[in-house]
């Protein structure tokens, strides 16, 4: 009997979705196995040494589905995880800071790159280092955005309150010259369309989470590990949290790709 194996997919909370929203669109035959540290969200603020446990927790938790990979969906555990956990698994590792550099060190016309994330990935100084190694004429233009994760988890996407955070939370990067602007937490496709109305349009976004998606599916069929059957699989969606607002903004979110495909929504005793 055939048994597919899953892609495992982890986040601090619902910003993963964006990722799995690409995974679906670009690979709808694989499995995917979310899990949304909702409870414990957001991690930007939290000191590494906690975001490195949380994460490993998780890890843990989704390696007894024995998926063939292991996306770190949240860019404040990739900057402080992802060569740990590594380390740890025997199954390709993937996170998202480093696609989304080289997106936006192919994108940019003028070398100047903004960065916007959570606190812990500005502090952690990853995507600089990313863009640097790419290209050492680089000027990047780092923001940490810490109001954005908690308009995201509470699911309010388009508000005029919406509109304001983001306004006053990117008004320094407007006066700055830069033609490319990555959205450095995995949230932050969720206000995409605001972000881009308050930056102007001669501002190129790069989303690390439709790179990521690439990028899985580049090694996934570089090491011949396709999904090769052709049902529809099941995908389980885990949140350590209140269940309601996570699966309201998931089925919001992905939409259509949700609704043809079965999916099991549960709730881990991790925490």
């Amino acid at each position: 009997m055939y048994v597919q194996e899953p892609i495992a997919i982890l986040d601090s909370g619902v910003g993963g979705l964006t990722v799995v929203k690409e995974v679906m669109r670009q690979l709808p035959r694989e499995k995917i196995i979310y899990f949304g540290d909702t409870a414990r969200a957001p991690y930007g603020p939290r000191p590494a040494e906690e975001v490195h446990r949380f994460t490993s927790e998780i890890v843990h938790y989704l390696i007894q589905y024995r998926p063939k990979m292991l996306v770190i969906a949240c860019n404040t555990a990739t900057a402080v995880a992802l060569e740990d956990i590594r380390s740890c698994v025997s199954i390709p590792v993937v996170g998202v800071i480093h696609p989304g550099a080289r997106a936006a060190n192919g994108r940019t016309q003028t070398g100047i790159i903004g960065v916007i994330g959570t606190e812990g990935t500005i502090r952690s100084g990853a995507y600089e280092q990313a863009l640097k190694q790419l290209s050492s004429s680089n000027e990047v233009i780092s923001l940490a955005c810490p109001r954005f994760v908690p308009l995201v988890e509470k699911g309010n996407f388009r508000s005029e309150e919406t509109y304001e955070t983001v306004r006053e939370s990117l008004e320094s990067l407007k006066q700055r010259q830069l033609d490319t602007l990555i959205l450095g937490c995995t949230h932050y496709p969720f206000l995409a369309d605001t972000i881009s109305e308050v930056m102007g349009k001669g501002i190129t976004l790069i989303s690390s989470a439709d790179e990521t998606a690439r990028e899985i599916s580049t090694i996934l069929y570089d090491r011949n590990r396709m999904a090769s059957n052709n049902e529809l699989p099941v995908h389980h969606f885990f949140c350590s949290g209140e269940p309601g607002m996570f699966k309201s903004i998931a089925q919001q979110w992905l939409g259509e790709q949700i609704d043809l495909t079965p999916v099991v929504w549960q709730v881990p005793n991790i925490v």
